[in-house]
This record gives C-alpha cells, structure tokens and sequence, in this order.
C-alpha cells in the first residue's frame, strides 16, 4: 500500500510509516497544483499546509484516505471526498498549547511593543520614554472567541497571567463555562464590548466566515487588543483595517489572506504595513513539541485505519444515517450467508447503509446488524427467514428503537 506525504514531516515518523508495511513517498515540497498528478496509484495522502483540491481528490485512482496532520481541514475538499466514499481525519488538540503560547507571545508583544522596540535599537535608537507606557495584562479582561481545544488552553494560562476571562461559543452554556471559570457572553458582540484583549479560536466555516466585521471592531474598545490565529477569513480585512487607525487598536495576526503555498514566498498584506499591527508566519501550530505530537497522532490514524478498518477523528461520515430500518439477522457463520441476505435485499431494492457482524466464542455462529434506507417487506423476509440451513432468526426494528 503506497502513502503519500506532501509536507515536511519528522523522519522517525516516516519510519514508524514504513514500519507499518506502507510504501512511503516523501514529497515536502509538493505544491497544490502538482498534487493531482502525484496521486496515481496513492492510497494514503497524509498532508499540512498543502491544499487538497476537488481536482486532486476526484483524480486519484486508488485514494482511500486522507489525513491532514493538523486540526483545521479548510483546506481539503471534504465535499469532494465524501462523494468518492474516500475518508478525511485530523488531529484536533494537538497542537492547542502551542497556539495558546503564541496567542500571549502576541499579546505580551502587542501591549509591550516588543518588536518596535528591538527595531528601534537596531538602529541605534534609545526611546525608554516612549515605550515605557505599557499597560500590561494583569487585571485586563480577555475575550475568547471560540471555546475548543484552543479556546481552553488560552483560558488556562490567562488564569496565571491574572486576566478574567469572558467567552462565547455556540456550544458554551452556563454550567460549562462555570467549570472553566469564564463569563460567558450572550454574543460575539458582547463579548468585543466587555473585553480589552480578543483572541480569536472559532474555526472557518459559512456561519464564522467575516464573523468579525465592521459591528464587532465597533463594538471593541478604543486601544484594545485583538489577536487571530485561527483563520484569516473569520475577520473582514477592511474593517479591521479602519478600526485600526480610527480606534488605536492593536493587532496580531497569524493567518493572512493570500499566503503562499509552500514554506516560503512574498505576501502582501495592507494590514501588517498598519502601525500597531504585528503578524507572524503562520505558525501557531509549529513547534517542535506540537509538530511531534501531531505526527504521533497521524501515524495512530493511519495504524487504527490498516488494522482495524477504522479511522479516528474522521471529520465527513455522516452526523446521522439515513437509515431508519434495521435488520438483525442470526446466523451460520459460513462463507456466502451474508452474501445471500444482501442478494435478497438488492432483489427488493433495498438499499444497505450500514453493517456490523459480530462473532460468537467457537465461530460457529454470529449476528449481523444491517442499517436500511426502508423497511424490508414481508417477501423479502420470507426469504431471507427460508434458509434455514443458514439463518436461525431474523428480526426487524420499527424507527426509533
């Protein structure tokens, strides 16, 4: 079986791939144009950074599951994967402390203007009485929005800084927010008007797409702090662009629109040239520590997939069945039974959308489960219930049950 790494990935872990009896093709430096044609005869693609089109999904002839060694899969056509039946994980948590320890690297940068400072001594410039005005962070409200993985790793070391935290998140109620010690805001906008300090968590989808535009930034304090490292698009660019200059806000970015594909390559962005905004290389998730921690993940994936036929944190199955049948047959364990009772399912035109076979201790007998579009009709079941010499009962459940 051949598995595909099209980012930069450790060499222990590559191993531990080959270890699994894979053929591993080490590709760090594959673009996401060059993808599509680099997949014939793959059967794993394991990816970071590089975007896995609808044109490279619905061109791979052998392509049965991908991993993106990293928690957002915004940049894989999960659409396209699902129609060809082709499974898509992540490795969600992993990489959480190290975007949280970015989140107060930028926050501690912003209130303390680190990085004009180190410029302004590089040229040979002593300015004690401009940049001694910090307001620190101690005491100061933070807004998280967003309460994942993320979201709880950054509430955690504001504790230790002594900031009160409030937060929002569709999921978060009052009794979990209690067990973290926040305030939960009514709304995202209520959150920007109670805070001095915002770190954005939320992942990109329709409903978080510009979910920071120009209602949010007025909400937000005169000379307050805002922090994304999660994903460009969750801020309208123009507006924050205004709020900057008209309100005095800071701001660090870690994701930028129009970043290049690949490790390096030029971006302009009109936000980084703004005084009080500081942007850093998209690398929240880039630590030695998370990056080990990510590949460990992957390689489990990748094992619970060859071994097990199963694939954990697999992000595009299906939330609920369609089916609303179910057939429990008990039966031989012999070669062709099953193959039989799905025969007379398709005879009937029934579709099959789910199967589970339990063995029993001797291997003599089993049960199989089968989730159905619709319910099987009394002929079908005659049949099925007429081998005798195969099936010991068969069984049928109303909707619901």
């Amino acid at each position: 079986m051949k598995l595909l790494v099209a980012d930069k990935f450790s060499e222990k872990h590559l191993d531990d791939f080959r270890a699994l009896g894979l053929e591993v093709d080490y590709r760090p430096e594959l673009s996401a144009a060059a993808l599509p044609g680099a997949l014939a005869g793959v059967q794993i693609l394991v990816v970071r950074s590089t975007e896995v089109t609808a044109a490279a999904v619905e061109g791979a002839d052998a392509l049965t599951l991908i991993v993106r060694a990293g928690a957002g899969v915004n940049t894989i056509d999960r659409a396209a994967a699902s129609r060809r039946g082709i499974f898509v994980a992540n490795c969600p948590g992993k990489n959480a402390i190290a975007v949280a320890e970015l989140v107060f690297a930028l926050l501690l940068a912003l209130d303390r203007r680190v990085p004009d400072q180190v410029a302004e001594l590089r040229a040979g410039r002593w300015n004690k009485k401009e940049y001694g005005q910090a307001d620190g962070l101690f005491g100061r409200t933070l807004g998280v929005l967003g309460v994942g993985n993320i979201g709880v790793e950054v509430i955690r070391r504001a504790r230790g800084f002594g900031m009160p935290v409030v937060a929002w998140s569709r999921s978060l109620d009052d009794a979990r927010a209690r067990e973290l010690g926040v305030t939960r805001a009514a709304s995202p906008l209520a959150l920007a008007a109670h805070a001095d300090a915002v770190t954005l968590h939320v992942a990109l989808t329709k409903e978080t797409r510009g979910l920071c535009g120009v209602d949010f930034f007025t909400a937000m304090r005169p000379r307050s702090l805002l922090v994304n490292t999660a994903r460009a698009e969750v801020v309208d660019a123009a507006a924050l662009a205004a709020a900057v200059t008209a309100k005095g806000l800071r701001v660090g970015l870690d994701v930028h629109a129009g970043e290049p594909d690949g490790g390096t390559g030029t971006l302009t962005s009109d936000l980084v040239a703004l005084p009080g905004v500081y942007g850093t290389h998209h690398v929240g998730a880039s630590t030695r520590q998370a990056e080990a921690a990510i590949a460990d993940e992957a390689v489990r994936i990748v094992r619970s997939f060859l071994d097990r036929g199963e694939v954990p944190s697999c992000v595009n199955l299906a939330a609920r069945s369609p089916a609303r049948w179910q057939l429990v047959v008990r039966h031989h364990d012999r070669v062709g039974v099953l193959a039989n009772v799905l025969g007379s399912l398709r005879r009937h035109d029934i579709n099959v959308e789910e199967v589970a076979n339990q063995i029993f201790e001797g291997a003599t007998a089993a049960c199989c489960t089968i989730r159905l579009a619709k319910q099987p009709p009394a002929a079908c079941l005659a049949e099925i219930r007429s081998r005798t010499d195969e099936i010991f009962h068969v069984s049928v459940q109303d909707p619901g049950i």
